[in-house]
């Protein structure tokens, strides 16, 4: 096999245009579960504040005589809670000669970059709402930083070391890890619906996610024959207390299994998400997004951890 003598190939060609797709391609993941599940509210202040109620405990001698003389209960004070706000940040900083040239895949190099940004902002936010932090009320020369929500929940667990002493002031002490049981986790449910939650959802790491698949909780794994198909996860683990919804996290610690009522927690949003342009001083174009929140904690007693537990 041989090609015709003289012929000009690609091989000797000079200035061929790059085949380089307009496409581009980002695995990395952008999901995050415990933000998307939970309300939002108004802080107003750096130190955001709010109170917690419970009621009395129900009486089976509540019974009175006729004409009796009304008598009056004390009154409970409520409790009062705080956390503060964090800030997180974004920055792109994009010359003018690279938004001016055509480029493969985007028109605009900064809107690009910025949305790539606020896809890592929302992830940050993410891992540092489920982070085993306490409140760090911040200085000229250090970061505030929120409490995260595995400081927060110390009165329905199950765990190999120590709970926080006080919710969201004081951090959880890990202890040895051990394997996730069906056992730790009903314990777990039962202690929340106990103390008055309506747990709704299960967040656990990837490893851990494969093992609450491996449980029993009254679930079928097998479709119909004539699917043929084999279901080995659960998605829904339908505890005595009711269902609830497995949620793998890629940003909670993957040592923790968390049972969560979603409205007894709420991201608290000082500064919202925004986009503000930087002093142009020279040929580049600078921007940042910036947002100030932090964690609500509504009442921890209606959520719980199975904490300590092996990930590999």
């Amino acid at each position: 096999m041989a090609i015709v003598s003289g012929t000009f190939t690609k091989y000797d060609a000079i200035g061929l245009r790059e085949d380089l797709s307009d496409i581009i391609y980002n695995i990395s993941p952008t999901d995050t579960p415990f933000m998307s599940s939970i309300p939002q509210s108004k802080a107003t202040a750096v130190t955001h504040e709010w109170q917690l109620d419970s009621l009395a405990a129900a009486s089976g001698s509540n019974a009175q005589i006729e004409g009796n003389e009304v008598t009056f209960s004390a009154i409970t004070a409520t409790t009062r809670k705080s956390n503060v706000t964090q800030i997180s940040t974004k920055s792109v900083v994009i010359s003018g000669t690279l938004e001016a040239v055509n480029k493969a895949g985007r028109n605009s190099e900064l809107a690009y970059q910025i949305s790539k940004a606020s896809k890592e902002l929302k992830r940050d936010m993410e891992t540092s709402l489920l982070a085993n932090t306490t409140v760090a009320a911040g200085s000229t020369s250090s970061a505030r930083t929120l409490a995260g929500i595995v400081s927060w929940l110390k009165t329905n667990e199950s765990t190999s070391g120590t709970a926080p002493t006080t919710s969201g002031t004081t951090t959880r002490t890990d202890g040895t890890q051990r394997a996730f049981t069906e056992d730790q986790l009903k314990s777990v449910i039962k202690q929340v619906w106990d103390n008055g939650g309506d747990p709704s959802m299960v967040m656990v790491g990837s490893f851990n996610k494969q093992k609450l698949s491996g449980f029993t909780g009254g679930s079928t794994r097998f479709d119909p024959a004539e699917n043929k198909r084999l279901v080995a996860a659960v998605d829904v683990y339908e505890s005595d207390f009711g269902a609830l919804q497995v949620t793998p996290n890629r940003f909670q610690r993957t040592r923790d299994a968390l049972i969560i009522t979603p409205d007894l927690f709420a991201v608290s949003y000082l500064r919202d998400f925004s986009l503000e342009d930087l002093a142009k001083t020279g040929d580049a174009m600078k921007q940042f997004l910036v947002a100030e929140y932090t964690l609500e904690s509504r009442n921890e007693a209606g959520s719980g951890i199975v904490a300590d537990l092996t990930t590999s």
